[in-house]
């Protein structure tokens, strides 16, 4: 009787040490992201931070892991609320972008940084940046609901995402937002006028190949 509510205030306080490190990490930056002031915000003991977490990487790592794969999963289920038809490429666009310029993002731009210059940090960062990469890619598919066999779609894809991550650094020093809805627009347009989603009657169909394009995709490969 008395082992389930331990495992289960055990995982509230692994779950709350990452959720405090993903604020510290995007409010304060790498360097003073330490398991110190963790613990100290958590309100948790260092000893009991590094029962869970023996090291600062270790915390780290699986901060960005869990949030990124918590954010993916509302992500999925917010996508039951996403218009069908007209605007719906640009409410996609515009929740990918949101994504970007979001905590989650910030924190994950300050230990990019710090791995650039760490070759231990960047072994550990590497494989999960690509395991992101195909998350996100696979979510924004779904979401478009574009045939993602077709190269124009796919390149398409990864366009918007390197675009999210794009708008997302240029509000990280100052607020982007008015001209960044306005890219979205423009680009919502550009997506619609290039590939209609799979199941729309409007030409060419996806997985087809057909000119004149609305987009020249050949810059994107």
């Amino acid at each position: 009787m008395t082992r389930e509510p331990k495992q289960d205030r055990s995982r509230v306080t692994r779950g709350h040490l990452l959720e405090v490190t993903i604020d510290c990490l995007a409010e304060l930056g790498w360097g003073a992201t330490t398991v110190s002031l963790v613990a100290q915000r958590a309100g948790v003991s260092r000893g009991a931070t590094q029962h869970h977490f023996p090291t600062r990487e270790d915390l780290i790592t699986a901060a960005l892991e869990v949030m990124f794969d918590a954010r993916m999963e509302q992500a999925r289920r917010e996508a039951t609320d996403l218009p069908t038809g007209e605007g719906r490429t640009e409410a996609v666009v515009s929740r990918l972008v949101d994504y970007y310029t979001g905590t989650l993002f910030k924190a994950a731009l300050q230990v990019w940084t710090a791995a650039a210059a760490d070759p231990e940090l960047r072994a550990r960062i590497v494989p999960l940046e690509e395991r992101f990469g195909r998350v996100a890619h696979r979510t924004a598919v779904e979401h478009f609901g574009f045939d993602d066999a077709d190269p124009v779609a796919h390149r398409l894809v990864q366009a918007t995402l390197d675009l999210a991550r794009g708008l997302g650094l240029a509000d990280v020093l100052t607020d982007d937002s008015k001209r960044r809805a306005e890219i979205v627009r423009q680009w919502a347009a550009q997506l619609d006028a290039a590939l209609p989603r799979c199941g729309e009657s409007a030409e060419p169909r996806c997985g087809e190949s057909a000119e004149p394009r609305c987009l020249d995709v050949a810059v994107l490969d």
